[in-house]
C-alpha cells in the first residue's frame, strides 16, 4: 500500500497528535552520488521508515550527513522527537555502533533488533568458503525458530558447533546478543517483517535503481526533493507491515504496562 512521507526534515511541521504513535522504526544509511561545492562526492544518507497503527509505512526522514556517526544519528533521532512522534516500540537497525549508542540516548526504553540480514553477512566475512553453507543453515535454525526457547537452543547449538572450528564467527554472533531474538517478543504475524531492515533497504535499493542514469544529482536539495517525490508521488510504494492487524494490541498492551 502505498503511503505519503512526512517530506524533508527542514521543511516539515511537527505531526498531528494522531499520527505521533509509531510501532516501528527502520533505521538505515546508504549513500548518493551529489555535487556539492563543485565536486561530485559520496553522501551518507541517514534514512528512517515509521509503522503507524494502521501498518502503514511511512518516511519519516531522509538527511544527508558527514558520515553515520552518532551524532549525526542523534541529530536525526532528536529531529523525529522534535516533530512529534514519540518514542517506538521497537528499532530496527543494523550494526552500526553510532547508531545504537543515539537509539539507547533518544529513546532508551524502545526495544532494539539487529538485522539478521546484516548480522549474517557479518558471519560470511569471518567464515571459510567451504563452511559456509553449514553456518548459514546454522544460523538460519536461531532466526526461523518457533520460540526464543528453541531459538536459544538453537544459538547454544551453533557455538558449541562452531566455537574452535572458527571461533571469530562465534564471536561475532555473540556480539548481536539478545537484540537478534527481540522479534519473537512480538506478535509471529509480524516476524518476517520485523528481523531485518529489508523495508527500508528496499527503499535504498529503488532509490539508486531511479538516480544511477543520472551519475550524480545536482545538489544536495535536489536529492531530497527527488528521493521524498518518488514516495509522494506513489513512484516507490510502502506497503503495509505483515501482521499489521496485531498492532493495536500490542500498543495497548504497552501502553498498560508503561501505566
Amino acid at each position: 500500500m502505498g503511503s505519503n512521507p512526512v517530506g524533508p526534515p527542514s521543511k516539515t511541521p511537527s505531526l498531528p497528535s494522531h499520527c505521533s504513535h509509531v510501532e516501528v522504526f527502520y533505521l538505515d544509511g546508504f549513500v548518493l552520488r551529489v555535487r556539492s561545492a563543485g565536486k561530485v562526492v559520496s553522501v551518507p544518507v541517514l534514512g528512517v521508515v515509521g509503522v503507524f497503527p494502521d501498518g502503514r509505512k511511512h518516511l519519516l526522514g531522509l538527511e544527508l550527513c558527514g558520515g553515520e556517526s552518532f551524532s549525526a544519528w542523534k541529530g536525526c533521532l532528536d529531529d523525529l522527537a522534535a516533530r512529534g512522534l514519540r518514542a517506538p516500540l521497537l528499532t530496527i537497525i543494523d550494526g552500526n555502533p553510532g547508531l545504537r549508542r543515539a537509539v539507547s540516548e533518544v529513546w532508551p526504553r524502545a526495544a532494539v533488533q539487529r538485522c539478521c540480514v546484516h548480522k549474517l553477512r557479518n558471519l560470511e566475512r569471518k567464515a571459510p568458503k567451504h563452511a559456509l553453507a553449514e553456518i548459514r543453515d546454522d544460523f538460519h535454525r536461531i532466526i526461523y525458530a518457533a520460540s526464543t526457547e528453541a531459538a536459544r537452543v538453537a544459538h547454544a547449538a551453533f557455538e558449541r558447533t562452531w566455537a574452535k572450528r572458527c571461533p571469530s564467527v562465534v564471536t561475532s554472533l555473540r556480539e548481536g546478543g539478545d537484540e537478534l531474538l527481540t522479534f519473537f517478543t512480538f506478535p509471529k504475524a509480524q516476524w518476517k517483517t520485523l528481523r531485518t531492515t529489508n523495508t527500508i533497504e528496499r527503499l535504498h535499493e529503488e532509490f539508486r535503481r531511479r538516480v544511477k542514469t543520472q551519475g550524480s544529482l545536482p545538489s544536495e536539495d535536489a536529492a531530497l526533493v527527488l528521493l521524498f517525490s518518488l514516495v509522494a508521488s506513489g513512484q516507490i510504494k510502502l506497503r503495509r507491515i505483515d501482521g499489521w492487524r496485531k498492532i493495536a494490541a500490542v500498543l495497548s498492551q504497552h501502553t498498560a504496562v508503561a501505566a
